[in-house]
């Protein structure tokens, strides 16, 4: 151990780390390493044994990923984890480690040694995903049976724009410009008061809706809308009783619609809906078709490129890289990406 290592038990080290990232980080980000460094302050108490972190080497980080590989921390519920779960967690790992070099906690270069997961484009890539008909249907559904209601609102700006969850929630009443004929949407990063974009300010842009969606916000505003103001004194596009909506709110929505039966679609599951226990507002998410709103996100991404959106104007669109789009959006069957070329040979 060298002598300029300063002694730190793994949980103050942890604490500074999170306090740093309050200077620059978006605070899910920051919620993100707080839940991926749980298991490994755990497994320093309960079985490295390690008390102070300049006693940390490559050989105990090795033994960890085995342990969390096998499913090791009190709330697994797993025999092992997902490469991809691990992978996120050794990541997370290898940048506190960082940080607890340049505060002389463990060797300078010790983050090196995390051993990562080698992960396949298929690790990858979530299974979870909407088809872009599916996400059309319930658009249509709620346009005529839940027309300007909250729900349909969310649904719009999602299914619409592409928009992340954070972005919807964050949106005022002054963001909107719904008059003329070229509507539109201002996204802006405001973490002082609560709203944080997923890239900070590299996120704020200003996205042009149709009339169509314009009329719904507009309905939505003049009608069922919740008059409230937040914590912060601002008025959301999407409130509630008590303010702002919340993430969880909004997540549900696309639970509770992404069902087949919610829309009178008949249940893929072969369950009665009057009896079944997904169908009560408790239970939704455990549906195994309930899709999250990043899902309709995903085939928001489809759905442009099946209609040949260009990528760089999806890109824009969504703020999101062109490489990240065809990794982690573009859901496109092998049939449809087929499709795409041929009309491009065509024209």
């Amino acid at each position: 151990m060298s002598d300029e290592l300063e002694p730190i038990p793994p949980e103050r080290a942890v604490e500074m780390h999170l306090d740093r990232m309050k200077e620059d980080r978006a605070e899910w980000t920051r919620t993100t390493h707080q839940s991926e460094l749980r298991p490994f302050v755990e497994w320093c108490r309960e079985e490295g044994s390690v008390d102070n972190l300049n006693e940390l080497s490559g050989r105990d980080l090795y033994e960890y990923r085995i342990w969390r590989r096998e499913g090791g921390y009190s709330n697994s519920k797993v025999d092992e984890l997902a490469k991809k779960t691990l992978h996120s967690n050794l990541s997370t790992l290898r940048s506190f480690l960082k940080f607890c070099g340049e505060i002389e906690a463990v060797p300078s270069d010790l983050y090196e040694k995390v051993p990562l997961v080698k992960l396949s484009r298929e690790d990858e890539v979530s299974d979870s995903y909407l088809r872009p008909e599916r996400a059309a249907d319930i658009v249509e559904y709620l346009s005529q049976y839940e027309y300007a209601s909250r729900d349909h609102v969310v649904w719009a700006l999602i299914w619409h724009t592409g928009a992340r969850l954070g972005a919807v929630r964050s949106l005022d009443l002054q963001d909107l410009d719904l008059e003329g004929n070229k509507p539109s949407i201002e996204f802006a990063h405001r973490p002082e008061t609560g709203t944080p974009l997923k890239n900070d300010a590299a996120s704020e842009r200003v996205n042009r809706i149709s009339r169509r969606v314009a009329q719904i916000l507009q309905d939505y505003i003049d009608g069922p809308r919740t008059d409230s103001v937040d914590d912060h004194g601002r008025n959301p596009l999407v409130s509630t009783d008590a303010g702002r909506i919340a993430a969880g709110t909004i997540r549900k929505a696309f639970y509770r619609w992404t069902r087949p039966c919610f829309i009178g679609k008949e249940c893929p599951h072969d369950e009665d809906p009057e009896s079944c226990k997904f169908a009560t507002f408790r239970h939704v998410s455990g549906c195994p078709s309930a899709r999250s709103p990043h899902d309709a996100r995903k085939a928001r991404v489809t759905k442009y490129r099946n209609d040949g959106v260009p990528r760089g104007v999806v890109s824009d669109q969504l703020n999101a890289s062109e490489d990240v789009l065809d990794k982690h959006y573009d859901r496109a069957s092998e049939r449809e990406k087929a499709d795409r070329r041929w009309r491009i040979i065509q024209q």
